[in-house]
């Protein structure tokens, strides 16, 4: 009796110590997180596609992560996304804290030599993207184009409007470098959402940009009709552009289009290298350095909140596709593009490069009083009377400047009945400013 409850004991002491390290490692990561605020660094401005990607991961993720930490969403937003990456690679913890929302160039930018990057595509711990963006270039109906008619761009000057080193600029660029096409640039947006509201302004005719945020920012614009889809950009036809009859942009790329100095093989080559980066459209990052076992948690994390009903209905009523690309996936992406050869990474920095002379624009925000006549999420969405409309105006708790009879103020001091002037780019857009009187 004695010898085998000794041997029963053994067993079990066996057991827990076999469990034990597993059990361990999981509590490392719940004791880690357990109280902390993740940041989540998006390097892209206000009210855009990648803006709304990250704060809906932001609104979601925590609830995955072991210890279900906190989330606050911050823009960095500069060079195509260079400039939070840096930040990220360089500055911040390497601990698991930051998480940065990235354009989805970005990669490609770095693996070509491009100045700026101060970091190593490959060593990015990739969380993975929500999305496997397909490309578009549209433009407004004024300009008399029918849908799919992308040959007109082959012999008509279209002003398309530009907001950094992203698809806005490079796709126009690389179409008149590769294909002699007219395409001309507005730069200085500062992201898409304002350049929507300059196409409908007349400033400029059009854009190019991942298809999902152009139906979303173009929104009712686009659903009557006023913007004409000519091109689609991917390596494989976006089933709802192809219904429509917008064709492949390498349908174009023929003998007849390519310019002299360039044959039609290398030009293929070149856009498939290009539209890799569609493949990981949202992508996440984390920085070179964080500890393997907090990077396989977060994927985890990432991938289990992908299929959460409740992080899918918020996504439709942001209307956002959700198709997920693993950090694992991305990280294939990349070592796939610096496989590439050099003189192919050399030959697409320089084509991706606009070289015409590309105007500068300066963005007037408007300004807009009245009654506030709601607010919504804690403040974050402002309400007014203006002119007998009501508009609304999105307060960032870092970003908005408010005041309240002339005194500095937090947004939650907004009240129903205050007479509010915003200073915004346009109705539903972030406020730079808001001004109260009670």
């Amino acid at each position: 009796m004695f010898n085998l409850r000794i041997l029963g004991l053994a067993a079990l002491a066996a057991t827990v110590a076999i469990g034990t390290p597993q059990a361990a490692k999981a509590d490392a990561i719940a004791d880690f997180y357990k109280g902390k605020r993740v940041q989540m660094l998006i390097g892209s401005g206000p009210g855009g596609g990648y803006d709304t990607y990250a704060r809906l991961v932001a609104r979601h993720m925590g609830r995955f992560i072991p210890g279900k930490p906190t989330f606050l969403s911050k823009n960095m937003d500069g060079a195509g996304s260079i400039v939070v990456m840096n930040f990220v690679a360089n500055v911040a913890p390497k601990d698991g804290s930051v998480i940065a929302s990235l354009q989805r160039n970005l990669a490609l930018v770095q693996i070509m030599g491009q100045k700026g990057p101060q970091f190593k595509a490959q060593e990015v711990n990739w969380l993975g993207s929500l999305a496997n963006e397909a490309g578009v270039c549209a433009v407004d109906k004024r300009l008399g184009i029918k849908i799919g008619d992308f040959n007109v761009a082959f012999n008509r000057a279209i002003v398309m409007g530009g907001t950094g080193p992203n698809d806005t600029e490079i796709q126009p660029a690389i179409f008149n470098n590769t294909l002699d096409t007219k395409f001309t640039l507005i730069k200085g947006y500062p992201s898409t959402a304002p350049l929507h509201l300059a196409i409908q302004r007349g400033e400029v005719d059009g854009v190019c940009q991942s298809w999902s945020s152009f139906k979303e920012l173009s929104g009712d614009y686009y659903r009557q009709g006023n913007m004409i889809p000519l091109v689609q950009m991917s390596l494989k036809a976006n089933p709802e552009l192809s219904k429509m009859g917008v064709p492949m942009i390498q349908n174009f790329i023929t003998k007849d289009h390519v310019v002299p100095g360039l044959t039609v093989d290398q030009v293929k080559g070149l856009y498939n290298l290009i539209f890799a980066s569609k493949a990981m459209g949202r992508p996440f990052g984390l920085a070179p350095g964080v500890p393997a076992d907090r990077v396989k948690a977060l994927r985890t994390a990432f991938n289990t909140m992908s299929a959460d009903p409740k992080f899918l209905k918020d996504a439709a009523k942001q209307r956002r596709e959700i198709d997920l690309v693993t950090g694992d996936e991305i990280q294939d992406i990349v070592d796939g593009m610096a496989k590439a050869p050099k003189a192919d990474l050399a030959m697409l920095d320089d084509l991706q490069k606009y070289k015409g002379k590309a105007k500068m624009v300066k963005v007037e925000l408007a300004k807009h009083t009245g009654k506030v006549t709601k607010t919504a999420k804690g403040g974050r969405q402002i309400f007014i009377d203006y002119n007998g409309k009501e508009v609304k105006a999105k307060v960032s708790g870092s970003r908005t400047k408010i005041t309240v009879g002339g005194k500095k103020a937090k947004r939650k001091a907004v009240k129903v009945g205050m007479t509010c002037t915003f200073t915004y780019p346009g109705p539903g857009e972030e406020a730079k400013k808001i001004d109260c009187k009670g």
